[in-house]
């Protein structure tokens, strides 16, 4: 059993942990990085940076590599089967707010191989692969992290922990936080394919939500492909929902027969909307999934952790090299988490109602607002600014603890 003390551990290498580093490496902090897998994944997951967050990453100094790994998406698109396009929203509409005014679609493996890549042999920075946080035990200004690393059982002490560890973080239940909400009945599969859905739909955004009642889609475009998303009902096994037939089926609610339609990669995963009760206890924090867990639909989990990464760094940053008292670390967890539960979760929970509305008044209601805030400029930027998630950074920069 070793000990090591570093000044602040990070439990996770995604996207928002690695972002947490990053920002603490910027501000001198030494900081060491703990991944239960081998390398960095893979898995495609999230998919889009929204324009402050890109705008963050770019004070970081990644933004440009990213962007140019990824696919820009100057607008977003609503539509109906009933109704055809309701609206196109383009993201100039706030220029005069971001540096970069449009969604970046980039799967988020490019990120954190763009930060491992940047980090790699700065001193201030580790990264351990293999290491599994098992427990975490906190005792005055320290914790205790035993993990267990390629096999062996160590122990590392840390005088701040992140928790970035994932929907099942360790961080979390191992310090008895709660994961409060609830799991949809549906799951969600998404279908990747090279076919051009330019050509099949004119005027289609790379963006483009379809609501229907019987079954609504989402499109995605990225380079070279575009990903197609449907929820399967619950009555509908895994098995049966991955197999060949049910995939053909369903990608040819949106593909003419006549095109060829190769699927290049197929993913069903179970949908949540949970929130920790709090994301601080003590000395530990919480970040990102860890945090909290939505459904897909306006790409607000990678984005709203990332906030959640660099609110929380630039206040243990000036706690650490103290120019500010430990108080302000008071204010990560109202500000994250308010904005979390009537943000995050408020805005992704109505657009999967929006999209699925079956009763005609709900129907009309949406069509309604989103044809009005096509026609009404102020309306307009007002939905940008929503769903860009200006509105939740706003929100939480006004917020503090009693």
């Amino acid at each position: 059993m070793s000990h090591t003390v570093y000044p602040v551990i990070v439990a996770g290498a995604g996207p928002v942990g690695m972002v947490a580093a990053a920002d603490l490496v910027r501000q001198n902090i030494p900081v060491l990085v703990l991944e239960k897998n081998e390398r960095l994944s893979s898995e495609s997951r999230a998919s889009t940076f929204h324009p402050p967050t890109l705008d963050m990453l770019d004070k970081l100094g990644f933004a440009e590599t990213l962007i140019s790994q990824g696919l820009k998406a100057p607008t977003v698109q609503y539509c109906s089967s009933q109704d055809g396009i309701l609206g196109t929203f383009d993201f100039n509409a706030i220029a005069d707010l971001v540096k970069h005014p449009f969604r970046l679609q980039a799967e988020q493996f490019k990120l954190t191989r763009i930060i491992l890549d940047r980090l790699s042999g700065n001193p201030l920075f580790s990264i351990w692969f293999g290491a599994e946080v098992r427990s975490v035990e906190q005792s005055g200004d320290s914790i205790n992290v035993a993990v267990t690393n390629n096999g062996r059982d160590e122990a590392y002490g840390c005088e701040w922990l992140i928790g970035a560890d994932g929907a099942n973080s360790m961080v979390r239940r191992s310090q008895d936080m709660e994961f409060e909400g609830f799991t949809w009945p549906e799951r969600f599969l998404v279908m990747t394919t090279p076919v051009d859905f330019t050509k099949i739909r004119p005027g289609v955004s790379s963006v483009s939500y379809m609501a229907d009642p019987e079954r609504w889609h989402f499109l995605l475009q990225i380079l070279g492909a575009w990903r197609v998303m449907m929820p399967v009902a619950a009555e509908v096994s895994d098995a049966e929902a991955l197999s060949e037939d049910y995939v053909t089926a369903s990608i040819r609610r949106v593909v003419p027969k006549d095109i060829p339609c190769p699927i290049l990669h197929t993913t069903l995963y179970r949908v949540h909307q949970r929130v920790a009760a709090n994301f601080r206890k003590g000395r530990s924090f919480l970040a990102g999934d860890a945090a909290h867990i939505n459904n897909p639909l306006g790409g607000m989990g990678m984005n709203g952790g990332i906030h959640d990464a660099l609110n929380l760094t630039s206040k243990l940053g000036a706690v650490i090299s103290r120019a500010a008292d430990e108080t302000v670390l008071s204010d990560y967890d109202v500000q994250r988490r308010i904005v979390t539960m009537q943000a995050i979760q408020g805005d992704t929970i109505r657009n999967k109602k929006n999209l699925e509305a079956k009763d005609e008044a709900d129907r009309a209601r949406f069509r309604d607002e989103i044809r009005a805030a096509a026609a009404d400029p102020v309306k307009g930027r007002q939905l940008l600014r929503r769903i860009a998630m200006l509105d939740s950074l706003d929100r939480a920069a006004a917020l503090h603890a009693p």
